[in-house]
């Protein structure tokens, strides 16, 4: 089976995806392989931009809207795939119902579990920045969609911060409708409200208490939550170039990209060599800064919604 993970907003395709094994199976997994090169596969995490165009962000889908199998990038892995998430060795599914949305990350993003955040009080979750994407169009494992965002929701799921991005994509027939987060409530009202109902119970039916939220839980707006995918750009950086407080714990098992090659097979590049790149990271990173702080005092005289 083949997915082809092409961007909406651009002509350009950033992957193919291939599924092998059998659904329902510890095995199963979502590949991704570069569009140039059929047998080069590549990372939805770290190879897909996170950026397309001025306004727009790539959204990977792991979940389909209106299905309830728990897949994820695995971060962890070779190539990181996408597998259905198991414990003890049985495979997850939400026992709470079907998602509603097309859930996914953000590409080259990082919650990372040393950065207590003011918002929640708490660490990351050591994984890619979730996103629900809210469009009518339910999108396949391992699609690769162009995104407007629109609001984030700071959620505490045990005990770390996991924030859920509300985007949709841009091709969608209500994305001319929405633009920051109080569109939602005023053309799709209660859809915001029922999304918080389902991150707060989701885990119930598996004996666990509920999760809770940061900033009163309220859906925060767009440059609210622009403002995290810049962070969380930013911490991504600092994991691959080595420069991150967790990505230098002994322990750390994270799968990062591939900068390097000895005797024609790929190999990861050392710490150090990574750390290499510290310079020229915190430069992109400086530039993205500067434009963000631009943009808001831009705006500061504006009324701001929450």
């Amino acid at each position: 089976m083949s997915i082809s993970s092409t961007s909406s907003t651009a002509t350009k395709q950033f992957a193919v995806c291939r599924s092998d094994h059998i659904v329902d199976t510890l095995d199963y997994r979502v590949r991704a392989f570069s569009p140039e090169d059929p047998e080069e596969e590549i990372s939805l995490w770290h190879d897909v931009p996170l950026f397309n165009g001025a306004d727009a962000c790539n959204f990977v889908c792991e979940i389909p809207k209106w299905s309830r199998r728990k897949y994820e990038i695995a971060t962890t892995e070779k190539g990181n795939p996408i597998k259905q998430d198991e414990k003890k060795g049985v495979l997850r599914e939400f026992k709470r119902g079907d998602m509603q949305f097309n859930y996914g990350c953000l590409p080259q993003t990082w919650e990372d579990p040393s950065h207590i955040s003011a918002d929640t009080g708490v660490g990351g979750d050591n994984d890619p920045l979730d996103v629900c994407e809210i469009g009518m169009r339910s999108i396949p494992t391992g699609g690769v969609r162009a995104v407007k965002i629109l609001g984030v929701l700071a959620m505490i799921d045990d005990g770390e911060t996991d924030w859920k991005v509300v985007a949709i994509d841009v091709t969608d027939p209500w994305a001319a409708l929405l633009n920051d987060i109080d569109d939602v409530e005023k053309h799709i009202p209660g859809l915001l409200d029922s999304m918080r109902t389902w991150f707060r119970l989701y885990k119930v039916p598996d004996g666990k208490p509920e999760n809770k939220f940061g900033l009163d839980e309220k859906f925060m707006n767009r440059e609210y939550a622009m403002g995290v995918v810049h962070e969380t750009h930013g911490f991504w950086r600092a994991l691959i170039a080595g420069d991150s407080d967790s990505a230098s714990d002994s322990d750390s098992d994270l799968e990062l990209p591939t900068v390097s090659k000895r005797n024609g097979k790929p190999k990861l590049a050392s710490r150090k060599t990574r750390r290499s790149l510290r310079m020229a990271v915190l430069k992109v990173m400086a530039v993205k800064c500067f434009e963000h702080v631009g943009n808001s005092q831009a705006t500061a005289s504006a009324p701001q919604r929450a």
